[in-house]
């Protein structure tokens, strides 16, 4: 898809230069220096050779259309230049120079006109504003950092084309840390990271794919894009600059509780991608993926010759959802037969502080072999009498006829280089904490069971949309864009939602006569659009028992509304039914993303719901086992599935609840927020109730 960039025939260099330390200059040399196999063409009017090569004056002078041209010339002639490589057929350009998006807007506008020019001429483009690109394999480096990353299967895109070049020059001091692909993405005014996980989810050079991530600009298109590459290899994230404060101002408990963190949580998540916290974490996990086997199960032995660094494995493995290997009895007999009475047979087997490469060899054959072992750690503490180079030799060259991942802990500093170094050559990654290595199968066990992750089972159900249009269409012939509850009651009704019986009342005497027709107890809910949260301002009385009760409440009602918002628009009382309390109060709503579109949020409900913020979220649309798998992320759990006598919640209808408000959302994208706070669940076979529902429409 992308190949003109990465296996490119020949490459021209728009703004070559003859002088050391201009871009023009770093570009090219690095281009020549990488190895590049194909003819390189330095495009510069005022010189007839540079580096030994033939320049040429423009790119129609070229004597053949090249795949690749690489711009690094100031941005107000860059317009021109994109025009000139689209009339030579150039279908691949990487526009290194800045002064566009980033820089003002004008700059926007210049952006705008780059890819205009583009489109038109059915050329992709990489940038502006970038580092540029690597492949180590054709091999190719079209960028202005210094040097080019070891030969290796991780393949690299990031925003910050910076923090790439602390990468590189990391890279070159990392023993175990080798680059496929190496590209700076820029301004994504083209190509973006989806465009690169599809070129690379079958590039056999490639094993794990790797971003450096500041915004997601089509956050549907990701979502489907990295859950069909996710199932051929792991995409790990890195994503930065999500903060509260970055999240817009919201009206509705959904939107307070959901921000860009949350939404990009729960579309990485949806989209089969490893979300990390830092780059220690990314790279990592990178380097167990990269060059080890994938885990089959998640149980993990350990060997160590220290019983501290064991334990340390150990818990982290635990916190990470990992669990130890429980070996076959007949294994624990090797062990012991083939190691001293002091040493430990049973996992973490300790072959003792004494131990030669010999006994480190001995453990890991017969660990490895055992089938209920899916991974193996390494840990090596140097002790006077610990063989480094021998030890790592020994375990590389078991690892090589093994199908299991082994990871390196060979901690220290000054003996554990030389043991680093061997590892690398059999591509076994070398961690300096073993509790790295523990989190690194723990991120191994997370995308083997993303990747067997059925692919979701959407539902739709036989809806009202037209009666959802009218009241829209009300709303808005009246200014608002604020649903109130008596209007959204007939919005869920159209959705299948199961609603108390209710009626609108203008008066004291309207309430009591549709108490009288509802049955005691009943309550008593402000209805006005403009007041959202009923509860704030005292607009509900629940529990009248009977005319009297209404009567008063209504009056006391109507008054708190007037006082706490004397501009609102007051309708009058809406008069409930009195459902049963014994169920448990849930909330379920929506709020829309920037980014993603409609996230989905479900957890406690309740006047406490800010407070507790025990909730979870979903990009709609999402399928039944999303549903069902958000039932069991909030944090009280447990009193969905019964406590303390307490008879389990109704499951299903909360699935199908949250799959209807799910399809709601995806029908009508108008809708910015929505709240259905409460929804009474009670025990199976007795459903939910929305007690309570509001919506915002797009202004």
């Amino acid at each position: 898809m992308l190949d003109a960039f990465f296996k490119p025939n020949a490459v021209a260099i728009i703004g070559a230069s003859q002088s050391p330390g201009k871009l023009g200059y770093t570009v090219l040399a690095n281009v020549i220096e990488s190895g590049f196999r194909g003819n390189i063409y330095p495009i510069n009017p005022k010189a007839s050779q540079i580096y030994n090569l033939k320049a040429y004056p423009a790119v129609a002078d070229l004597p053949e259309t090249p795949d690749l041209a690489v711009i690094v010339i100031p941005y107000n002639h860059v317009p021109n230049a994109m025009r000139e490589c689209g009339e030579k057929g150039i279908k691949a350009v990487v526009v290194i120079s800045a002064g566009f998006r980033e820089a003002s807007v004008e700059g926007m506008e210049r952006e705008l006109e780059v890819i205009e020019i583009a489109k038109k001429y059915d050329i992709r483009v990489i940038g502006p504003n970038c580092l540029g690109i690597i492949d180590t394999y054709t091999p190719l480096n079209a960028t202005f950092a210094a040097g080019t990353p070891p030969q290796g299967t991780i393949a690299f895109m990031s925003q910050s084309g910076a923090l790439q070049t602390a990468i590189l020059d990391w890279s070159l001091a990392a023993r175990d840390l080798g680059f496929s692909k190496f590209v700076s993405l820029g301004n994504k005014a083209d190509v973006a990271e989806t465009d690169l996980m599809l070129a690379w989810a079958d590039d056999p050079e490639s094993h794990v794919i790797l971003a450096y991530v500041e915004g997601v600009p089509n956050g549907q298109e990701f979502i489907k894009v990295a859950r069909q590459v996710s199932r051929k290899k792991p995409i790990l994230v890195l994503k930065s600059g999500v903060t509260e404060s970055g999240s817009r101002a919201v009206s509705s408990h959904t939107g307070s509780l959901a921000g860009s963190e949350a939404a990009y949580d729960a579309a990485f998540y949806q989209a089969g991608v490893l979300r990390l916290d830092s780059l220690q974490e990314l790279f990592d996990n990178a380097r167990a993926f990269a060059n080890q086997p994938l885990l089959k199960g998640d149980r993990i032995a350990i060997i160590t010759n220290a019983g501290g660094p064991g334990i340390l494995a150990t818990d982290m493995l635990e916190r990470q959802g990992m669990r130890l290997a429980r070996f076959e009895n007949s294994t624990i007999q090797q062990i012991k037969d083939g190691l001293p009475d002091a040493a430990s047979a049973v996992n973490p087997v300790d072959v003792l502080g004494d131990a030669l490469s010999d006994r480190y060899a001995a453990a890991l054959e017969l660990v490895a072999a055992d089938p209920n072992v899916d991974g193996v750690i390494c840990i090596v503490t140097p002790q006077a009498m610990t063989e480094i180079v021998e030890t790592a030799n020994a375990i590389g060259k078991l690892s090589q006829r093994l199908d299991k991942p082994v990871l390196g802990a060979f901690m220290g500093e000054e003996r554990a280089k030389a043991g680093e170094d061997v590892l690398a050559s059999y591509g076994i990654p070398n961690y300096k904490f073993p509790e790295h290595a523990a989190r690194a199968f723990a991120a191994m066990r997370d995308y083997v069971e993303i990747r067997d992750r059925p692919d979701p089972e959407m539902v739709r159900f036989d809806v009202d949309q037209d009666a959802v249009k009218k009241v829209f269409e009300d709303v808005r012939a009246e200014g608002r864009v604020s649903v109130g509850e008596a209007e959204s009651r007939a919005i869920a009704k159209a959705y299948g939602l199961r609603l108390p019986q209710s009626e609108l009342a203008a008066t004291a005497e309207e309430a009591v006569k549709v108490a009288d027709s509802i049955g005691y107890p009943v309550v008593l809910k402000i209805a006005s659009p403009d007041i959202l949260h009923k509860t704030d301002v005292g607009g509900v009385k629940v529990g009248l028992g009977n005319a009297s009760d209404v009567r008063d409440a209504f009056d006391l009602i109507v008054y708190r509304a007037q006082r706490y918002v004397p501009d609102a628009r007051i309708w009058g009382c809406l008069v409930q039914e009195m459902v049963p309390t014994d169920g448990i109060e849930v909330l379920v709503g929506m709020s829309k993303d920037p980014q993603f579109g409609p996230l989905v949020t479900f957890g406690l409900g309740g006047i406490l719901v800010e407070a507790l913020k025990d909730v979870t979220f979903r990009v709609a649309p999402f399928g039944r086992e999303d549903a069902e798998a958000m039932l069991d992320e909030i944090r009280a759990h447990s009193l969905l599935r019964g406590v303390r006598g307490r008879p389990p919640a109704d499951r299903e209808a909360l699935v199908e609840t949250l799959l209807r408000i799910g399809q709601m959302v995806t029908d009508f994208p108008e809708i910015v927020e929505m709240d259905i706070n409460p929804l009474m669940v009670y025990e199976q076979g007795r459903g939910a109730v929305a007690l309570d529902m509001r919506l915002v429409l797009k202004s």
